[in-house]
């Protein structure tokens, strides 16, 4: 996807994440070529099956094999209209790659991924989609992240209007604000979302619903309202001082990273990283033990030291099975702590539409093939839904 060199929404020039390169480079239109060319277009292909969006995968591979890049990207696309960002950030060693027919004989996948990377960089500025006449149904989607950024070019495309209102400054959700640079960089996420309203949807940045907009009203000028908002703030570590400065969110640290052109890290000599899993990951680098980062496993934060109302170090103790022991592990001298242990539901939001149902893990209830909740005129889906999963499941 060509990442427009104008838009609306206006990142600073200067951000810790454009001095990270991301993990791949481009393909060329030669070694594109050469991938899509030892394809072997299975016709029952487990790549699409393995696909959440089940994009036709050995169609467009062979629309690049033909230099079809355009129809390559239209294939793509129809199926997930977020097609670009999940080329980089989806899991493909175990979905579509991992199910790849060479797998069984012991041989190299065909990198998919990067296929489709390649066909959306360079074919989507000429897809077309045959949008329907207006149907006069209207559509209100809270959050612009990838749950509502696909439901509302769909819903588009069937020709009713679609409003998506977003807190934040930016379109995109976590894509911009939460996935590492070296898997994606948030002009990408940003030109993605601009695609999408290019379609015809409607967004509204800097609007907090409960705020800007009462459900009610909501409600009263829309059909029906989509449920996109995702999980809330990064869970706080819960331990004597937690609140220090120097103690961030791991989502929030990344968000500044992508997004704050105020971001400094030039006085950090050494950091924590509370967590083990891929935002813990992302916050510290992937593949952290070969650049030089430390997991130290069975190990819980008992407190944070500070000195001057600041981080200065942090005590630790043994845990088995996820729980604290008297085991005493000493103090380890950090300047920073980012905790990547969650995030938080977003509760209130959601209490504020009547019928509504959260579960007990705090997920919203909702029919896994229809998203309707127990109100008839709300629906959700994504990480609001399941917890936090992949943006292809939000897609």
């Amino acid at each position: 996807m060509t990442q427009a060199t104008s838009s609306k929404y206006e990142l600073p020039g200067v951000r810790l994440e454009t001095d990270l390169a991301e993990k791949y480079p481009d393909y060329d239109s030669g070694e594109a070529l050469a991938e899509a060319s030892r394809c072997l277009y299975c016709f029952d292909a487990p790549c699409t099956v393995a696909c959440p969006t089940s994009i036709d995968i050995p169609a467009f591979i062979k629309s690049i094999a033909t230099a079809n890049v355009v129809g390559a990207a239209g294939t793509i696309l129809s199926a997930n209209i977020l097609g670009a960002s999940c080329a980089r950030v989806c899991p493909v060693e175990v979905l579509c790659e991992g199910s790849c027919v060479y797998m069984g004989w012991g041989r190299e996948p065909i990198r998919i991924g990067r296929l489709q990377r390649y066909a959306t960089d360079n074919g989507t500025d000429g897809v077309e989609f045959d949008r329907q006449p207006d149907s006069g149904f209207s559509v209100g989607l809270i959050g612009a992240g990838p749950a509502s950024l696909a439901c509302a070019a769909r819903l588009a495309i069937l020709g009713h209007r679609a409003v998506i209102y977003e807190k934040s400054e930016f379109p995109g959700g976590l894509n911009v604000s939460g996935i590492a640079p070296y898997k994606m960089q948030a002009p990408l996420a940003i030109a993605e979302a601009e695609f999408v309203e290019s379609l015809g949807v409607t967004i509204k940045t800097g609007v907090t619903v409960g705020v800007d907009i009462s459900a009610d009203e909501l409600l009263a000028d829309h059909d029906v309202v989509f449920l996109g908002i995702g999980l809330g703030g990064d869970s706080r570590l819960e331990v004597p001082g937690g609140d220090a400065e120097g103690v961030v969110g791991a989502v929030d640290w990344i968000r500044r990273l992508k997004t704050d052109a105020g971001l400094s890290v030039k006085h950090i000599r050494s950091a924590a990283i509370i967590g083990g899993g891929n935002t813990a990951l992302d916050a510290a680098r992937e593949g952290a033990k070969h650049d030089g980062v430390v997991v130290v496993p069975n190990t819980l934060v008992k407190e944070v030291e500070v000195v001057d109302g600041r981080v200065s170090s942090l005590r630790l103790v043994r845990a088995e099975d996820g729980k604290p022991t008297e085991m005493d592990r000493g103090s380890i001298a950090v300047d920073l702590v980012v905790v990547a242990t969650g995030q938080a539901r977003l509760r209130d939001l959601v209490e504020a539409f009547e019928g509504v149902e959260i579960d007990q893990r705090g997920h919203i209830v909702a029919d896994a093939e229809t998203g309707a909740t127990g109100n008839p005129k709300i629906f959700a889906a994504g990480d609001a839904c399941n917890g936090g999963k992949e943006v292809v499941n939000a897609v």
